[in-house]
């Protein structure tokens, strides 16, 4: 459907790209992707074979006890200026790509840099969504949700000191059900704050799963 792709704005990280449908009509949108990788610009038999940007994943923690947790971060996000709360996630690395589960690999490196956990054999990572578009009217940047399943002795290993280039935590959440649910149904942490959809996503995931 289209007929020209015009890059108006490019950085490392950021693109901005004119996508002209007909003669003299345009819509605009921002992407992570190079031009040439623009989900715009695939067939369909190639975006139903994409790879999403990232992975974002419903951390579940078996603990001592019985007890069931699910572990959320509060992770600063810039263009709304607060500490949010969070799902682990993280955008899949060249590396990920190359690897025989793309999806999995990617959470399981997402996990240990933003919670300190190392996923063991007997754990479980699984995918729910292989590939979500979170903003179409304004982006192509897609997520693929996960489920991990932890079993821990204790929680030592809890920190976050992976945080890597402008990532920054402020803690975590150990969320049972009863708090999860209030979380969801009020649209706000428990600060009074809003959240993004990957975050309420994921509490959705936990209660009705869990």
């Amino acid at each position: 459907m289209i007929d020209h792709i015009e890059t108006l704005y490019e950085t490392r990280f950021l693109k901005c790209y004119d996508l002209q449908y007909e003669e003299g009509k345009h819509y605009y949108e921002v992407s992570r992707r190079g031009k040439k990788d623009l989900v715009a610009a695939k067939t369909e038999a190639e975006a139903r074979e994409m790879l999403p940007d990232a992975v974002t994943i419903a951390v579940v923690l078996h603990l001592p006890g019985g007890e069931t947790r699910l572990l959320m971060t509060y992770e600063y996000r810039y263009p709304v200026g607060q500490f949010l709360l969070s799902p682990i996630a993280g955008l899949l690395d060249p590396e990920d790509k190359d690897c025989a589960d793309p999806l999995v690999t990617a959470a399981i490196r997402e996990i240990k840099e933003e919670s300190g956990l190392d996923v063991k054999e007997s754990d479980r990572v699984y995918v729910l969504n292989p590939c979500a578009f979170t903003t179409p009217g304004m982006t192509d940047e897609s997520n693929a949700f996960l489920c991990a399943e932890i079993t821990l002795d204790s929680l030592d290993g809890l920190n976050q000191k992976g945080a890597v280039g402008t990532e920054m935590f402020n803690g975590y959440e150990l969320l049972d059900k009863e708090r999860a649910r209030k979380i969801f149904r009020a649209g706000r942490d428990e600060h009074g704050n809003f959240y993004s959809l990957p975050a309420w996503m994921v509490l959705s995931i936990f209660l009705t799963m869990f």
